[in-house]
């Protein structure tokens, strides 16, 4: 006998897998249905009942399920304990319980037993399931867990088992029907086994027979619950608002105002489309006198919302004091800025042990105290509580719920949600605790968004509101700022779900999350008291709530950690009055300790810059800023981390450079510190440090050892959606097509959409600089936009999008140190993959909010420095201390004037290659000032300033007192610290005026300058110099000062420069396995830099295990070896495991020898066979690499014979050694016989070495073809890498193809792709239409083509550059098609008989077809005899062209 029963139900459990006793999880039953089967099918009994609920009410969600009411329940059901013991009855009749997903049936029907203390069978008894992963399997449908089949529904196990529709009513009595069927169609069909069924094995025959067809419905009346539900609705029922007086009542609230509570910005992230000036902005417009920040989960925005709001009130008192002062009338109104947070508030945060993301609870921050305890709640939700969303807990809000106040949310809110989903019994338990924490800095909030659950829901709240004595609030939740914006929005919700626009909305599966309409919009005051005309009372807790807050701002002084320093320079008056003498003087103590240090003599001079600098230091009040720094510095120093001379403006200071930490004299180099710190105006110094990026996490280690891991952050950073990417975003999921979506976005100049589509068309003319490719693209993408057209629609929504926060980062080098506890500052989270905090406030508010920002970079440069020094170290036994290297090097300068700056740090780009060769620098102030020229704006005095350098060009000064600082620049302003000092010598400003003057001039700050102006000319006349003269320097300032670069940077950064030039010039190998060494994981690199190691006429040797390391190094011979770690497939442990025991007992003998050495668990089979293809056993002489894959007659290859037999010699060893007196106990084991096989090819084996190194290394494939490529080619595969610097080239270029495809387009138009390939780069080229049908043949990888084509725009495109390809030819061909003679030039000078043997030997040699032209010219006299030879005919291939190249002849090939 089987039952099928099902329920019907309150909701949902929280925990699917708690036992029944947990009464509280499981739902309440009321509806429960059963049919009572024979073996044979036959039915028994059929019952269905409504349940009568006693102290619980029917959830409006479960009730659109499935539309049973609680009124319903009450007027139609059936007392529960007697259902309970009629279903007794039915299973005590039964064998198996049966159902649909029947686990969750037995479950919360086992709970109504276990509740009213009613024993039952139905535990113990067997159940058979209809969905289970045996029904998944039998349907097959996508979409399971785990790349599994999806379990079926009732509804998808119906169509399939009788091809017919059934929508599964959500009544238990139509479900069990089902059910039954399904059931038993399934025992028909074998599904379920006669072993499960506890029966013998005829049990299916016999099933079969007694039922041929498929078992039919018993034709039960269903009754529609929701209808019959309706009917008990009063009909009569009218809406509140029309039976009340609306004027009388919008006369009533004049008086008092609304403001928006609960509102999202973009800072919700991927879900607002508002940001902070929009918000501030709107506020402003309806007369709102206050406005909230509600943002889900963190506090992000909080600080840009408080300054924007704080902006707002300072510009509305300066207009009102204006209308003031001119009798105007104004009504600007200052806004109060209230600072809030949608909490996720989840039972336990601790517990991580199943998906809880809690109920969404907003709270106000009523004061400065209030605000900490928001910090320290979204700081909690971020770290300890994160778990797929931020969460915190009630305990931890009943810990930090000082100076707050609680809206009760929107749907999601706990009390809401619990009357939807779980009982009105539930949410007023839950209102009674939160206003038992809160009291009277509760609200209910009451929201109007015009949605039926909403209307429910309000019902319920304004009765507990008035039960409990709790004040309602009107809010609308806002997420953007129009009710226009809605479909943008709803387009910002599938990108952050990945969801198509076009999924309805909806719960479950083929349904997408959105809101349910256009009303969560930022309404004005008239609109929402419109809406609440019936409860005014919501409307005027607004003003109640505005007048708990305070103002508060939030910026703040930088509090700085109280560094520790010897007792013995303590001042007592610190601790009276908070001074910082004591920091001041150990300080002064550092800074001249170090003087001494630094400077053979401490002249008058260097004392007067180092007082002036410490007493404008003592002034601001910053002692402590460099006692941390230069004590991070000098700790990374001793830990062996490189720390940078210095960089940007800090390099200007005499004490960072005497306490260590810069290294750059700023005194030698008229680097001024006054640029760094004005001493007229109080502001943070800014040092950033770089350290070798290998050490930067060591030092950020030790900051977190010395101040605490919870004193120390990064910091975190907004990824927002740039023009480009909210295009393709918006495409993505409004299914626009790839390739579309791809072309609009290549029409995007290099400007944000706001911008392109604002700017009135001159301006955007000046914004694109004039350039007509730019301005024909801007033009075309407004023309699509007004098109009517998905594409159309799709920039449109992007317009919107643009700059929406996608996703957060780490600041790439920003580090903080507070005081103490840094969630008493700011609210933090954990940093992505770390368990280092990081704020949520980014690096624009850093400072204002307090906090002690340090810049720890990591410069890759530094690295590579390090190790070239220990490279030069291994090989040449030299210590070399780059600090100490001579700046008047000759092979240096020598390096910088034949431009070979490959490698060079900051110089070796081919523009700046070019101007060293021509600018010859000859003394280190000509790298400084090229480090600051060659930027945009000031590139174009370059040509000027070599010109003077060479005499070429006059050098005129302005005045002569000019000459001083101008001089060494050969009289052009270069640096901003030229026109500081000028300015003080010329007109006698003061340092703090002279950085102002910069300031002002960099950033073109008018009203500054046109105040400082007449000063210069005043001040200056009264020195002497004439206003004319005068007039011109100043407008030359503003001409190019804001082209002007920082001396202090440049020279800090021509420094390092500087030391990788001397030790390229001086070491050239060990620098350059460095250089390669720190350009591993990228093997683009590494192939550009080993081509330079040719060029440069050193050898690059393959991997070897007998010399190389796991970096790059250089050998006895002084070639550069391969480093075992650019080895894919090795890994570290088998690269240390080889190079330790090669250290402790020589090399390897053979492979043999490697075998019984090496630890094999270490060194996999794996590990040897990546070691043979990439060469790195080449030095073994009596083993080529075809012969380690050489297989036996077992089926294995020689290499894993080897690895067998060392593998059976250290166990022989381990034996022998663990015997108790260590005899020989085993005999020797005898080594595998070398297989004899032929050499691989020379393609075959490169190919192979690429594969497990990424580039040919032992040679090139296109070598074979080299006196082709140098003959014909004009260009290779990089410049389809770079279309736009190549623009109307026509380029015939040799490659490999090494990946082909044949392909299909959506309309099934076949296509192809091919990836070409040469020496330094690689491009996927793509064959549409007839160049398909032409060249589809080459799509084969190992193909060696010459390409021929123009870069240039298609008629057919008018906005895409691209490579227009005219031919594909077999590279084979190419010499016969372009040779017809060789041209050979020999100078009268070099022909004698010696050259004429040895061409007659060459050409003998290689003889063949190709005629011969001689031209012998006569240098002096100029005079030359073109000679063709009549009989000499050769075959053109390499070996001839190299040993034409190697007589010194000038050989073309046409």
């Amino acid at each position: 006998m089987y039952i099928i029963f099902d329920t019907e139900t309150t909701g949902l459990p929280r925990k699917w897998n708690a036992p029944i006793s947990d009464v509280d999880n499981w739902p309440r039953v009321i509806q429960i249905a059963w049919q009572l089967h024979d073996d044979m099918g036959t039915l028994i009994e059929s019952k269905d009942y409504l349940i009568r609920p006693q102290g619980f009410n029917i959830p409006y969600d479960a009730e659109q399920i499935h539309g049973i009411s609680t009124q319903l329940a009450e007027e139609q059901g059936e007392d529960l304990n007697q259902v309970l013991h009629l279903f007794n009855q039915a299973l005590a009749k039964a064998k198996f319980v049966v159902g649909q997903n029947v686990k969750f049936d037995t479950n919360v029907w086992g709970c109504e037993y276990y509740r009213t203390g009613i024993d039952s069978p139905m535990e113990e008894m067997p159940v058979l399931d209809t969905c289970t992963e045996v029904t998944a399997s039998l349907l097959q449908l996508p979409g399971g867990r785990g790349g599994k089949f999806k379990l079926p529904t009732l509804t998808e196990l119906h169509q399939y088992l009788f091809n017919q529709a059934f929508a599964e009513a959500h009544n238990a009595t139509a479900d069990v029907e089902a059910t039954t069927r399904c059931f038993f169609e399934l025992i028909r069909r074998g599904v379920f086994l006669p072993a499960e069924l506890q029966q013998e094995e005829r049990y299916i025959e016999n099933f079969k027979e007694f039922n041929p067809q498929p078992i039919g419905l018993i034709g039960l009346k269903h009754v529609n619950l929701k209808v019959e539900s309706a009917k008990l609705v009063k009909l009569d029922k009218v809406d509140p608002i029309e039976t009340i007086d609306k004027k009388a009542i919008l006369g009533e609230l004049v008086d008092y105002s609304f403001a928006h509570l609960h509102n999202h910005t973009q800072f919700s992230i991927l879900q607002s489309t508002i940001n902070i000036q929009g918000l501030v902005s709107k506020t402003a417009e309806h007369k709102m006198k206050a406005v909230a920040l509600t943002d889900t989960g963190n506090m992000m925005a909080a600080f840009h919302f408080e300054r924007a709001v704080s902006n707002h009130n300072n510009s509305v008192k300066e207009k009102r004091k204006e209308a003031e002062e001119s009798g105007e009338a104004y009504d600007g109104e200052e806004i109060m800025p209230i600072i809030g947070c949608e909490f996720n508030v989840c039972r336990d945060l601790t517990d991580k042990t199943q998906k809880d993301n809690g109920y969404q609870m907003v709270l106000l921050a009523k004061n400065k105290a209030g605000y900490h305890n928001l910090i320290k709640l979204a700081s909690m939700a971020y770290t300890e509580g994160m778990y797929y969303v931020p969460r915190v807990d009630k305990k931890a809000i009943e810990k930090y719920s000082g100076d707050l106040m609680v809206l009760t949310g929107n749907l999601y809110g706990e009390i809401a949600s619990l009357i939807l989903n779980v009982g009105e019994t539930q949410a007023e338990e839950a209102l009674v605790w939160w206003k038992s924490i809160f009291k009277d800095d509760l609200y209910i909030e009451i929201m109007r968004h015009g949605q039926e659950n909403e209307d429910r829901v309000n019902e319920t709240l304004v009765a507990l509101a008035e039960k409990h004595e709790v004040k309602l609030v009107a809010t609308n939740n806002t997420y953007y700022i129009e009710q226009s914006e809605a479909e943008a929005h709803d387009v910002l919700l599938c990108v952050k779900d990945n969801e198509l626009v076009s999924t309805p909305k909806g719960r479950g599966r083929g349904f997408r999350y959105g809101l349910d309409n256009e009303e969560y919009y930022f309404k004005s005051q008239d609109d929402m008291k419109e809406l609440f005309l019936d409860l005014p009372e919501a409307i005027k807790s607004i003003d109640e709530i505005i007048g708990k807050c305070e103002y508060y701002p939030l910026a703040r002084e930088v509090l700085l950690p109280a560094f520790d320093f010897p007792e013995e320079f303590t001042d007592p008056l610190d601790k009276e009055d908070g001074g910082k003498r004591g920091e001041n003087n150990y300080l002064r103590h550092l800074t001249y300790e170090g003087a001494n240090r630094r400077y053979p003599e401490i002249t008058a001079e260097i004392r007067e810059r180092l007082d002036f600098e410490l007493a404008t230091i003592e002034k601001t009040g910053y002692p402590g800023y460099f006692l941390i720094v230069q004590d991070f510095c000098t700790a990374s120093r001793e830990m062996g981390v490189s720390v940078g001379p210095g960089r940007g403006s800090a390099a200007g200071s005499a004490v960072a450079y005497c306490t260590g930490i810069t290294n750059i004299d700023p005194i030698e180099y008229d680097l001024l510190f006054e640029r760094f710190l004005n001493p007229d105006r109080v502001s943070m110094p800014d040092i950033d440090i770089d350290f070798d990026d290998e050490g930067r996490g060591r030092v950020i280690e030790w900051v977190i050892n010395k101040y605490g891991s919870n004193q120390v952050a990064q910091i975190i950073t907004y990824g927002t959606m740039a023009a480009k990417s909210s295009i393709r975003d918006a495409a993505r999921v409004m299914d626009l097509p790839l390739s579309e979506a791809d072309r609009i976005s290549k029409l995007i100049p290099d400007i944000s959409l706001s911008k392109l589509f604002g700017l009135p068309v001159p301006e955007l003319r000046e914004k694109l600089k004039n350039n007509q490719d730019d301005i024909n693209r801007a033009k075309e993408l407004k023309s699509l936009a007004e098109s009517h057209s998905l594409s159309a629609d799709v920039i449109n929504q992007a317009r919107q999008l643009e700059g929406s926060v996608r996703n957060t980062g780490i600041h790439a080098c920003g580090v903080i140190i507070t005081p103490g506890d840094i969630t008493d500052y700011v609210p933090v989270a954990l940093a992505k993959d770390s368990n280092m905090y990081c704020t949520q406030y980014d690096n624009s508010v850093a400072e204002d909010a307090g906090l002690l920002k340090m810049d720890f970079l990591g410069l890759k440069t530094l690295t590579l420095i390090k190790h070239a020094v220990a490279n030069v170290k291994q090989t040449k036994g030299i210590d070399l201390d780059p600090d100490q290297f001579p700046k008047d090097d000759e092979k240096t300068y020598e390096l910088f004037q034949r431009g070979e700056t490959v490698g060079i740090f900051q110089y070796e780009s081919a523009g700046m290659q070019k101007y060293m060769r021509e600018l010859k620098p000859t003394v280190f102030a000509d790298l400084i000032a090229m480090n600051a020229l060659y930027r945009p704006g000031p590139l174009e005095y370059i040509p000027s300033f070599i010109k003077r350098k060479h005499g070429d060009e006059e050098i005129i000064y302005d005045l002569d007192a000019c000459e001083e600082y101008l001089k060494e620049t050969y009289g052009i302003t270069v640096y901003q610290e030229q026109v500081m000092l000028l300015s003080q010598k010329l007109a006698g400003f003061t340092k703090g005026e002279a950085d102002t003057l910069r300031k002002a001039m960099g950033k073109k700050q008018k009203s500054i300058l046109d105040k400082m102006k007449p000063a210069f000319i005043e001040r200056g006349g009264e020195k002497g110099h004439a206003a004319d003269r005068l007039e011109k320097i100043w407008r030359d300032w503003e001409a190019f000062a804001s082209y002007a670069f920082n001396k202090s940077h440049s020279t800090c950064y021509a420094w390092i420069a500087y030391q990788t030039a001397y030790l390229k010039a001086n070491y050239p190998a060990e620098y350059m396995a460095s250089v390669l060494s720190n350009n591993m994981n990228d093997i683009k690199q590494v192939s550009f830099f080993m081509e330079e190691c040719k060029r440069m006429g050193m050898n690059v040797l393959g991997p070897d295990v007998n010399e190389s390391n796991y970096h790059f190094n250089v050998n006895k011979e002084g070639a550069v070896r391969f480093g075992l770690g650019a080895i894919k497939g090795l890994g570290s442990a088998p690269v240390q495991a080889i190079i330790d025991e090669r250290g402790e007992n020589g090399n390897y003998l053979n492979i043999f020898d490697l075998a019984k050495r090496i630890n094999l668990r270490t060194c996999s089979k794996k590990a040897f066979e990546s070691l043979a293809f990439a060469g790195g056993f080449d030095s073994f002489k009596n083993v080529h690499r075809a012969q380690y894959f050489k297989e036996d007659v077992n089926g294995r290859s020689f290499l894993e014979n080897v690895v067998r037999y060392g593998s059976g010699f250290q166990d022989s060893l381990n034996s022998n050694q663990a015997s108790l007196f260590g005899e020989d106990s085993g005999s020797i084991l005898p080594e595998p016989i070398i297989p004899a096989s032929d050499e691989w090819g020379n393609i075959y084996a490169l190919n192979k070495e690429k594969e497990v190194v990424g580039i040919f290394i032992s040679g090139h494939p296109l070598d074979d073809f080299k006196m082709e490529i140098d003959a014909f080619c004009t260009g290779g595969v990089s410049m389809l890498n770079d279309l736009e610097n190549h623009q109307g080239k026509d380029i015939l270029m040799a490659a490999i193809i090494s990946e082909g495809e044949h392909r299909i387009t959506k309309k099934g138009d076949p296509f192809g792709t091919i990836i070409l390939e040469d020496y330094n780069d690689s491009h996927k080229i793509f064959l549409w239409r007839e160049n398909y049908l032409k060249y589809k043949h080459f799509l084969n990888p190992g193909t060696f083509v010459s390409v021929k084509g123009r870069i240039e725009i298609p008629p057919r495109r008018r906005s895409e550059l691209e490579f227009v390809i005219s031919s594909i030819d077999l590279l084979h061909n190419l010499k016969d098609s372009k040779t017809n003679a060789i041209h050979l030039k020999i100078s009268t000078k070099s022909l004698d008989q010696r050259m004429i043997s040895d061409l007659n030997a060459l050409f003998i040699a290689h003889e063949g077809t190709c005629p011969i032209h001689f031209t012998v010219f006569d240098p002096l006299d100029e005079v030359e005899v073109k000679m063709p030879s009549k009989t000499i005919r050769v075959d053109l291939n390499n070996k001839l062209f190299k040993g034409l190249n190697e007589l010194d002849l000038d050989v073309v090939i046409k």
